[in-house]
């Protein structure tokens, strides 16, 4: 069996911009092609990202399980209790063929703060079944998944207004 037979890995990691933006493309580009795309966000809120709007388009489904930003001192709870409802969403979609392509958008940062243990995460993507593409999106992509990518793409960011002291715009970071 091919790697395109069995489904591709693809890793959007990096400090630059463009991550979740670059897996909106594939998700946009396979409904081109009547392929169901689901979005599980790990640090997303519902009421605060642009791509909530997805839940209105054809073959497209977004499941927010975020409670914003984590900041250091934050209770770190409620973002547990997010991630594994959001980790439970997703290993069902991956175990049960529900899409062509599933993206784990913000993964990394549910992984590297604690909220998922990195080991189960890995052991339920090899479990996939054969077919199911898996986007994974965030910051410092843990080593072991980065290991497993089949693509792997480096965001790298050369200006960025948040440099200048200046907040996200809407449309264009959220």
């Amino acid at each position: 069996m091919t790697t395109r037979e069995n489904g591709l890995i693809v890793v959007f990691t990096g400090h630059g911009k463009g991550k979740t933006t670059a897996a909106l493309g594939i998700a946009l580009r396979a409904m081109g092609h009547g392929q169901k795309t689901e979005i599980v966000q790990f640090m997303k809120g519902k009421e605060r990202s642009g791509e909530q709007l997805l839940k209105n388009v054809p073959l497209i489904e977004v499941h927010a399980f975020g409670t914003g930003f984590f900041e250091p001192g934050d209770d770190p709870q409620p973002h547990v209790e997010a991630a594994e409802k959001g980790w439970k969403k997703a290993e069902s979609i991956i175990l049960s063929g529900s899409a062509d392509i599933l993206v784990l958008d913000e993964i990394s940062h549910a992984i590297n703060f604690g909220f998922l243990p990195s080991v189960v995460v890995l052991e339920t993507i090899r479990r996939k079944r054969p077919g199911l593409h898996i986007v994974l999106t965030g910051r410092d992509m843990p080593p072991d998944l980065m290991e497993i990518a089949d693509i792997a793409t480096e965001m790298k960011e050369i200006r960025h207004i948040y440099q200048s002291g200046q907040p996200a715009v809407k449309g264009i970071d959220y």
